[in-house]
């Protein structure tokens, strides 16, 4: 690294404009985020989310955000269904990365039938402690009902078909656009 002169004669560790080595901002999206990759490392990116119709499986509500994790978003996402369809939706089937005692707390009043995983299918038995996450000790055992367990079993088939045809078939796998701002408007428009 070279030493170049201030013009009060002082000295820079290193030449004006670079980064350190450490720097971990994006420099031309300074709005997205590391996140990791599924097939692995990591990359500059945003964490979207859909909301599909069981019947026609269609996307009918979309969120983006610059955090990796997912477990707060699910009432975003559901305000978003709302607005987009004058309702709340009746049944909602999300994965585990939506697992949050807070969020059953805020949502424990809401009319839609929240039913969300805690873990991976077929893995061991959760040890919840009821009395520190009374929420999710609910939802582990509505999850351990038949019905529960079918309800949640329709998931994949509901979600995964359209994201399956926006990425694969459609091929819309990033965006163009710098910014969330930027692509929140790209898609909402």
């Amino acid at each position: 690294m070279t030493r170049t002169a201030s013009p009060k004669g002082g000295r820079y560790k290193r030449d004006f404009g670079v980064p350190k080595d450490s720097a971990q901002e994006s420099f031309t999206d300074t709005d997205s985020r590391i996140m990791k990759r599924s097939g692995g490392g990591y990359d500059y990116g945003y964490n979207a989310h859909t909301a599909v119709d069981e019947a026609a499986q269609l996307v009918v509500a979309a969120e983006l955000s610059n955090n990796a994790a997912d477990s707060d978003r699910l009432p975003v996402l559901l305000a978003a269904v709302k607005a987009n369809l004058g309702e709340d939706a009746r049944q909602v089937l999300a994965d585990a990365g939506f697992r949050s005692e807070a969020v059953f707390e805020q949502l424990k009043d809401s009319p839609s039938e929240l039913i969300v995983a805690l873990g991976r299918e077929g893995k061991q038995a959760l040890d919840i402690d009821a009395e520190q996450y009374p929420r999710t000790a609910a939802m582990d055992a509505r999850l351990k009902t038949p019905p529960g367990q079918a309800a949640y079993r329709k998931r994949k088939w509901i979600v995964e078909a359209p994201n399956g045809w926006i990425k694969s078939v459609l091929g819309f796998r990033q965006f163009s656009l710098r910014g969330v701002v930027r692509i929140f408007v790209f898609e909402a428009g």
